[in-house]
């Protein structure tokens, strides 16, 4: 029989793959799960805190569509590239290439900006590079030439000067081109000397000088003696010339008779003198840590280089000039500002270098396009990364993850949502859909039910967390989810249930426990602010993403609060911060916690001494002649020596990347086989009935709640793991490493010392506490903050979610827009005064959100 030919309609999609399909997932506390993920649409995983999403999203689809991918390349290339390991699964077919977004962006250095981390300045760098106009040796101004971009001299049309341009390399404050003043930070640290003696009441044999205390020998003070001052007497009393030599005296060596206190010992030595401000001066040029910064950094003050005023460009740097600004000038425009500049450059250009400008305005125009998309126009190129929210960066990490025009490839979101103002996500699912009509497949994982409402197919994890979730409970379109009995988020996508959880306080009684009040400087793009924060209250800091928020709360409030508390001086724009009464400040932040694996929910929590302690009492490890020192897995001489301790180890496959993989010796358990024959006594459940034996690295294994059955008469260690299960951490395991903890599992475990202690005179500041939490998390964390507040707290949460504005007893929110459309109190008082108020665009979404209240 003769084939029949393919005829000019007729095409193979309809035997293309419509899913990935998964057989037998067991990555991490997925249970064999079998699942079908389609391709092209949008499809949205649900499920609560530790239920598997991630594992089967990231640890799943992406591990294995990144890995088949990257195993196509060369093995000299994929040597120099990070690789997933295999996913441990039976199963899985018709997987795209993939590209993952995760849920949290790196820490930015100090040298990051806004455009670095969007790669814009590059294009900028080298705009001006190669058609910018450049100053001859002489003075001269000449006119943009295609000699630069040929590596030939220019030559001056006025002087006839030969000279070269600057390569793209050149211009760069990162490279060539940094401020040799700063070295290409922009900041310029001075010491502050009203500082140096912050209470001239005292004498300088009373400390007076806080420098030599901390910083420097107490030496220094026989030395300032030995010349002349008058040590004994109030720091206010001594004389122009006895102040000027203790601030600014040479440094000078002096020989000096001393007495050792310790040895009660006498002798005479030569030592340099060092002044009040050349103490702090040595400090910092020798420090080489964080720690020994925080030393210092309270005898500076912080301001834009003088040489480059803040621009981190050298001179040369900033001599290029394009519409006749320069590099400085125009990283200084915001992305809005920049996109309307920069189509008008081309005409500015002879003929012969026009191409080359429209080429390279092009190349900018897609990522410009997806960061204003994303609704961060109102940033300027040079706005220093760290200053930037988490919702900021995060937009960032993701138009760069879909900046070029793809087909065919699996993006993988992990919680996209994460920082975003209500108003922002109608931007996020914008780009979703840009990604979907390009013919890109998308996985979201996600708790806004915006988000999920807006995929095609949702697939929910659980039932529950960590050995009770990891199983598909349901799947399907949103309409059928919501039907759906077994489905836990099915009541919050249809709206028919709200959290609400607390007796918030009436608006006639808000500030009867007292008031904190702050008055602020412009910093940034916030505008001088005065504002009242009620104590005793639950307070949500709300507004769109660059209102100020952060600024406010994390760069003003909190570090006027500690300088109060500390005595020492307010931050240079706190004008006024009166806070009577708060007595400490706790801030609460989403940081990951340890630096690497060796930190684990068992030592954070502070329950691992414990623990040692009580095998180290039993009857199996005296025999053995073990104390608690051996049961460190740091440490001790019971930890497993393949690994030391850590739990895994990394494979060298000599021309392909390095493997981390379990120990094969230990299995992940950190601990040697002689830790697994050291044995105690265990109670079971609730009943306390007689158990059976359980070795720590078996504990060390079970989640927060199974241990929590086994602990015997360990009362104490009882207590702090009821904590971690009462504030919803019980599916986390005592071993996990911390760092690997989400961000909003990061900030419960670092609140869970705080819980069940008097809070009288405590601010806890919490920036977006609800990272990372389904609805039904939000609701337990809401108990756990009404609980700082009986307890005497103030809480402050900086905040998107509505859920948790909703519950706030008081409100203030920022914008109206962001950057310089922002930066502004735009009303404050109870979520209704919010939500009636037609200046806040937080109040039209909290009006939504109040309005469903009232109808459920």
């Amino acid at each position: 029989m003769q084939q029949q030919e393919r005829g000019p309609n007729m095409s193979r999609s309809n035997s293309a793959p419509r899913a990935i399909e998964v057989r037998g997932a067991r990555v991490h506390n997925l249970k064999n799960v079998d699942v079908s993920v389609p391709l092209g649409e949008l499809v949205g995983i649900a499920g609560v805190s530790g239920s598997g999403k991630s594992s089967l999203a990231l640890g799943v689809l992406y591990a294995e569509g990144s890995r088949r991918y990257l195993e196509a390349l060369s093995t000299y290339t994929r040597r120099r590239l990070t690789q997933s390991a295999r996913a441990d699964v039976d199963l899985v077919e018709h997987v795209p290439a993939a590209l993952a977004l995760r849920q949290r962006p790196g820490v930015p250095g100090v040298r990051s900006t806004f455009g670095t981390s969007t790669e814009l300045l590059n294009g900028l760098r080298l705009l001006f590079s190669r058609v910018g106009s450049y100053t001859c040796p002489n003075g001269h101004r000449c006119p943009p030439t295609m000699s630069v971009a040929l590596e030939q001299p220019i030559v001056c049309p006025v002087c006839g000067e030969k000279f070269f341009g600057r390569g793209a390399e050149d211009l760069a404050f990162n490279s060539t081109g940094a401020c040799p003043t700063c070295g290409g930070t922009g900041v310029s640290r001075v010491v502050d000397e009203s500082t140096l003696v912050p209470d001239e009441s005292l004498s300088i044999d009373q400390g007076a000088v806080k420098p030599w205390g901390s910083l420097m020998w107490s030496l220094m003070a026989d030395i300032a003696r030995d010349s002349g001052v008058r040590t004994d007497v109030p720091f206010r009393d001594l004389t122009p010339k006895e102040r000027e030599f203790v601030l600014h005296g040479p440094a000078e060596k002096h020989h000096l008779l001393y007495h050792n206190e310790k040895t009660n010992t006498a002798g005479e030595m030569d030592f340099t003198y060092y002044s009040a401000v050349y103490s702090v001066e040595n400090a910092l040029a020798r420090v080489k840590d964080e720690k020994g910064m925080k030393r210092v950094a309270k005898f500076l003050r912080e301001g834009p280089c003088p040489d480059c005023h803040g621009t981190r460009l050298s001179a040369a740097a900033r001599d290029p000039q394009v519409r006749g600004i320069n590099l400085a000038e125009a990283t200084a425009m915001t992305l809005d500002e920049l996109a309307a500049w920069l189509p008008g450059v081309a005409a500015t250009l002879p003929a012969e270098v026009a191409p080359m400008a429209e080429q390279i305005v092009a190349s900018m125009a897609e990522p410009i396009a997806r960061l204003r998309q994303l609704g961060l126009g109102y940033l300027a190129l040079d706005r220093a990364s760290s200053t930037l929210s988490n919702g900021e960066r995060q937009r960032v990490q993701l138009a760069r993850a879909v900046r070029n025009r793809t087909t065919g490839v699996l993006y993988v979101l992990d919680e996209p949502s994460i920082g975003l103002h209500p108003s922002n996500v109608e931007g996020l699912l914008g780009v979703v859909d840009d990604l979907l009509a390009d013919g890109n497949s998308v996985v979201v994982v996600d708790h806004d039910v915006r988000v999920l409402r807006h995929a095609d197919h949702l697939i929910e994890v659980g039932p529950g967390s960590g050995k009770n979730g990891g199983t598909i409970i349901c799947q399907g379109s949103v309409c059928e989810v919501e039907k759906d009995g077994a489905s836990r988020i099915a009541p919050f996508l249809s709206g028919d249930r709200v959290i609400r959880t607390r007796q918030r306080a009436e608006s006639s009684t808000m500030f009867d426990l007292g008031r904190i009040h702050l008055e602020t400087g412009q910093i940034h793009t916030v505008r001088p602010l005065s504002v009242d924060v009620p104590q005793g209250r639950m307070v949500a800091v709300t507004g769109v993403s660059g209102s100020g928020k952060t600024t406010m709360v994390l760069e003003s409030l909190v570090p006027a609060l500690r300088a109060g508390i500390e005595g020492e001086a307010l931050p240079a724009h706190v004008r006024t911060c009166e806070a009577p009464g708060i007595r400490r400040v706790c801030l609460i932040d989403s940081t990951p916690i340890g630096a690497n694996v060796r930190s684990t929910v068992a030592t954070y929590s502070g329950v691992m001494d414990d623990l040692r302690r009580a095998f180290a009492q039993t009857t199996d490890a005296k025999a053995r002649g073990l104390h608690a020192g051996d049961f460190s897995y740091n440490t001790g001489s019971l930890r497993c020596p393949t690994c030391d301790g850590t739990g895994t180890i990394s494979l060298d496959v000599q021309f392909l990347p390095d493997v981390e993989i379990d120990c094969p010796d230990c299995h992940g358990s950190r601990y040697a086989q002689a830790a697994w024959e050291v044995r105690r006594h265990t109670t079971r459940g609730a009943s306390g009935e007689k158990g059976d034996y359980v070795s720590l690295p078996q504990l060390m294994e079970m989640t927060v709640d199974e241990a929590l059955g086994r602990l015997g008469r360990l009362h104490r260690v009882a207590a702090k793991l009821q904590t971690l299960s009462d504030i919803g951490l019980g599916y986390l395991t005592l071993g996990e490493a911390t760092p690997a903890l989400s961000g909003g599992e990061a900030q419960r475990l670092k609140l869970s010392s705080e819980i069940d202690r008097s809070q009288e005179g405590t601010l806890f500041v919490f920036d977006e506490p609800t990272i990372g939490l389904h609805p039904l998390d939000v609701e337990v964390l809401l108990g756990v903050l009404q609980g700082l507040v009986e307890h005497g707290a103030t809480v402050v949460v900086i905040e998107h979610d509505l859920d948790m504005i909703a519950n706030a007893d008081y409100v203030i929110d920022m914008g109206p827009g962001g950057g310089e459309a922002g930066g502004r109190i735009v009303c404050a008082g109870t979520p209704e005064d919010v939500a009636v108020c037609e200046a806040s665009v937080t109040g039209r979404y909290l009006a939504e959100e109040l309005g469903a209240s009232s109808r459920s």
